[in-house]
């Protein structure tokens, strides 16, 4: 009864589901025809059942229909459907409209569904339990009736009876209400982080053609009142692109390095630092767990967030006061954190202000990217936004507890990990040494296209630009080159399927792929931080990410002898 069904008649999608909800710890069964399904809306079984595209059009939409409309009384059967904006959404819609379903569009990402699966198995036990207690509340009735004209006594006991279950009904509905409402939170958060990160990655291709020209016109103008006014541009292009990395990483699709960490000595080296930047008018203290367990994260992000909450405190605290950092070790989940924190053992840092607090309003949208209560121009409403996407794809979570009058805390839940502490190695590329190469570039934006194509000849390379397989393919097969540069998303064919082609034509060509996704792993295995350049990217960074390639290439090659 706890199983979810999978109803994927084409291709491996039945089985990346299963191993995916596998993974979540939730038992899984293919469904190739659906037959399975029927029989568990008759029955009332299985947990929920996930329908793709193919299921979507091939299933017999009357025989659903019927069979949602005479589910057992108790039973809302959940659907987790995933669909395509073109295509299968309308079909979805049209499910959606008469049972209790949760449409999906692809691609997505796979932690929206195991979220769906997991709410949809807690929907299902509760409303199994709500079966049992109304079953129950039927009988204590029934056995009350047969019992009132002869038996008071047990009149009056049975009437306690079912006041007791009455009770626990009414706990279980408002259970109820309480875990929709954060599983409403949680999905509108979802569809914002989705959004933002799409936003990202388009705004990502508009500041690489924009880093791009500034920087080979600052290299190619001698005019110094020229140079000044390319160097603000460029300057600012930086920004936009940072704006941009912490829209990412509120979608959770920034990349992180996380590493065993120290938490107390991550606080205590930044004391320093956090003092000088919020100005002597506002005290800092620490309150560190004295044995405290190591923490899974990314360093650098994690002092960058506590900075920002430091920074956010001195803004709410007009004039003077007092900002706490303190860490504690977390043994059990918190219950107000059951649904956004997996069972096991957290390491907790949390920054304490004695500001003004925030009102519930307030309160219930800090999280969202661009709300801010600053007045225009004192910030971007992009900080706390910034630490819960953070703290999600570190395995975490984050939560903040503020009352008018209170002042605020914001804690942050990290992962407890028992390696050992790290140290990291910093490694640095050469530049460029001038080898003449002839590199084939691939990127069917036309003016990323463009732009890519002169910084690369600016470093002395050959270039050849082809804006989509087709031409790259043709190129490869008419000459031989050191070199294949391919953006990872583009129509018909992608960057991974290409470079699949290339290699059956040119077996050893090395390659370095571009995008301006920041999840690009999702594309295939062959990306890496090795093997990605990421978008905005400056001619120093592209002139190290070539030499390095190159220089690997010539590693692997056989002497001759």
């Amino acid at each position: 009864m706890e199983r979810f069904l999978i109803v994927a008649p084409a291709g491996r999608d039945s089985e990346v589901i299963r191993q995916l909800l596998s993974s979540a710890g939730i038992e899984a069964v293919a469904d190739k025809n659906g037959e399975l399904l029927f029989e568990a809306l008759r029955d009332g079984l299985a947990a929920g059942a996930v329908l793709t595209d193919d299921a979507l059009v091939r299933l017999d939409r009357g025989r659903l229909s019927d069979a949602i409309a005479n589910q057992p009384p108790w039973s809302d059967f959940p659907f987790v459907l995933l669909a395509r904006r073109s295509g299968t959404r309308d079909v979805a819609g049209s499910i959606e409209a008469i049972a209790n379903a949760t449409v999906l569009e692809r691609p997505l990402h796979p932690a929206s569904l195991i979220s769906a699966a997991r709410a949809a198995v807690r929907a299902r036990r509760r409303q199994r339990l709500a079966a049992e207690y109304l079953a129950e509340r039927e009988r204590a009735e029934q056995q009350l009736r047969d019992l009132t004209a002869t038996l008071e006594q047990k009149v009056t006991a049975r009437t306690r009876d079912l006041a007791s279950a009455n009770d626990r009904l009414t706990a279980e509905i408002a259970e109820r209400e309480r875990a929709e409402e954060r599983l409403i939170q949680a999905q509108k958060m979802e569809a914002i982080g989705q959004l933002t990160g799409g936003i990202a990655h388009d705004f990502n291709n508009l500041l690489t053609v924009v880093v791009g020209s500034l920087d080979l016109a600052l290299r190619r103008c001698d005019d110094e009142a020229i140079l000044r006014l390319l160097g603000n541009s460029l300057k600012a292009a930086e920004r936009g692109a940072s704006l941009t990395a912490q829209l990412l990483t509120f979608s959770r699709r920034q990349r992180l390095s996380p590493v065993p960490i120290d938490i107390n000595a991550v606080v205590l080296g930044m004391r320093d630092m956090m003092a000088r930047t919020i100005g002597p008018h506002v005290r800092i203290q620490t309150d560190l767990e004295p044995d405290m367990w190591n923490g899974l994260a990314d360093p650098t992000q994690l002092e960058m967030m506590l900075l920002n909450l430091a920074i956010n405190s001195r803004d709410a605290m007009s004039r003077k006061g007092t900002v706490i950092i303190r860490t504690r070790n977390v043994s059990h989940v918190p219950e107000s954190l059951e649904s956004d924190l997996a069972p096991g053992e957290y390491v907790c840092v949390s920054v304490h202000d004695d500001g003004p607090g925030m009102p519930p309003d307030v309160l219930a949208h800090a999280f969202e990217p661009f709300f801010t209560t600053k007045s225009h121009g004192k910030g971007t409403g992009l900080g706390l936004a910034q630490l819960y996407g953070f703290a999600k794809q570190s395995g975490g979570a984050a939560k903040i507890e503020s009352e008018p009058g209170k002042g605020t805390a914001v804690a942050i839940y990290l992962p407890r990990t028992r390696e050992e502490l790290t140290g990291a190695v910093a490694q640095r590329q050469d530049g460029h040494r001038g080898r003449r190469a002839k590199i084939l570039l691939v990127d069917d934006d036309e003016d990323v296209r463009n732009v890519t194509s002169d910084t690369i000849k600016e470093l002395g390379y050959v270039v050849v630009a082809a804006g989509n397989a087709d031409e790259a393919l043709g190129a490869l097969r008419e000459g031989r080159f050191d070199l294949l540069i391919t953006d990872v998303a583009m129509p018909d064919v992608d960057g991974v399927e290409l470079v699949r082609m290339a290699r059956a034509i040119d077996g050893r060509l090395p390659v370095l792929f571009s995008s301006g996704y920041a999840d690009v792993q999702t594309f295939g295995a062959e990306l890496s931080d090795e093997t990605v350049l990421r978008k905005p990217f400056r001619i120093a960074d592209v002139a190290a990410r070539i030499e390095s390639v190159l220089d690997r290439s010539m590693e692997c090659e056989p002497e001759l002898g």
